[in-house]
């Protein structure tokens, strides 16, 4: 981390730069790591410290909604492998970088899916997904404020899956070919809430705000192995979760198999694949989230969110 970070009293307390550990997607064989953002609303690729409005580089070809690149993920990827996205158009300005799945068909969720988690729940690891939804309301940018409810709030970093390629009964060795990009994500749980009339999962971690995501997409080609990819998060600069996704209990392509066997998944669907152990409610005592304090969460290769809490108010 390191020299790769800015001071915590900063607004985003990041900034990305060219080699830098947990900053920048791994490069591609051109040198350029392919990277899917979305930009004030627009879709975007981001070439380092520049942009390239994706609208405007195809002559129109793909609209400007990031929705509508996913909607035709296989023809944009071939567009953007002949070269003609190379032309940076604008300089990166992180705080407008948004969500970079605006407007998910379905966004799924998995319970207990890193086996330190479950033993710290105090509960068995489960013989197969445990699999709950976010609403898609929920989603908010990688820089934005999460707007805490009540005093019971916890902190869940999470590798996101967006789905680029119609998935319906896909096996498992097909899995990572349906996959769009990978993206870092907090699912923000309100403990109280959740666990409310018996348990209510996906309410207590759908308020507002409380599912960012971002800072872009990365490719899994682009990431070496996209299998084991060490994942953490920490709370006023103390690291509070530190693992590797190769701890997962069902791998990203698994999660796939399993899903696109109920149900179809449709490009731009989000899957949320587990948290590691170290989250709040487990410690003794618990610890939780309070406004003021920032939440920094990264996955290696594809770079770090930064979110502020905030009052309810604001």
């Amino acid at each position: 981390m390191g020299s790769c970070r800015l001071g915590v009293g900063s607004r985003y307390d990041r900034i990305f730069l060219p080699g830098c550990h947990e900053g920048v997607a791994t490069r591609g064989p051109e040198g350029t790591a392919v990277r899917l953002a979305n930009a004030a609303g627009r879709a975007v690729l981001v070439l380092e410290s520049r942009i390239v409005d994706i609208e405007t580089a195809s002559g129109g070809r793909f609209g400007p909604d990031p929705m509508d690149v996913l909607a035709e993920w296989d023809e944009f990827r071939a567009w953007e492998a002949t070269g003609a996205s190379k032309a940076a158009t604008a300089r990166l300005v992180e705080s407008d970088l948004r969500c970079p799945v605006p407007r998910p068909r379905q966004v799924f969720a998995i319970g207990l899916n890193y086996r330190d988690h479950a033993a710290e729940s105090g509960m068995a690891v489960p013989e197969v997904p445990a699999t709950f939804t976010k609403f898609p309301a929920s989603l908010s940018g990688p820089f934005d404020d999460i707007p805490l409810v009540g005093e019971t709030n916890d902190w869940e970093v999470e590798l996101v899956a967006a789905i680029g390629r119609r998935a319906d009964r896909v096996a498992e060795r097909e899995g990572w070919s349906h996959v769009a990009g990978l993206a870092v994500g907090q699912d923000i749980s309100d403990r109280h809430l959740q666990f409310a009339a018996g348990s209510q999962f996906s309410l207590g971690k759908s308020r507002r705000g409380y599912g960012p995501v971002g800072p872009w997409l990365v490719t899994p080609d682009e990431l070496g192995d996209p299998d084991d990819l060490a994942i953490g998060c920490a709370v006023d600069g103390e690291t509070v979760q530190d693992a590797r996704t190769s701890d997962l209990v069902f791998g990203v392509p698994r999660l796939v198999a399993e899903l696109s066997a109920v149900m179809t998944l449709f490009p731009g669907d989000l899957i949320f694949t587990g948290t590691p152990s170290g989250v709040g409610f487990a410690r003794q005592p618990p610890r939780f989230l309070r406004a003021g304090q920032l939440l920094a969460s990264w996955v290696d290769g594809i770079g770090t969110i930064r979110n502020r809490c905030a009052g309810e108010d604001a």
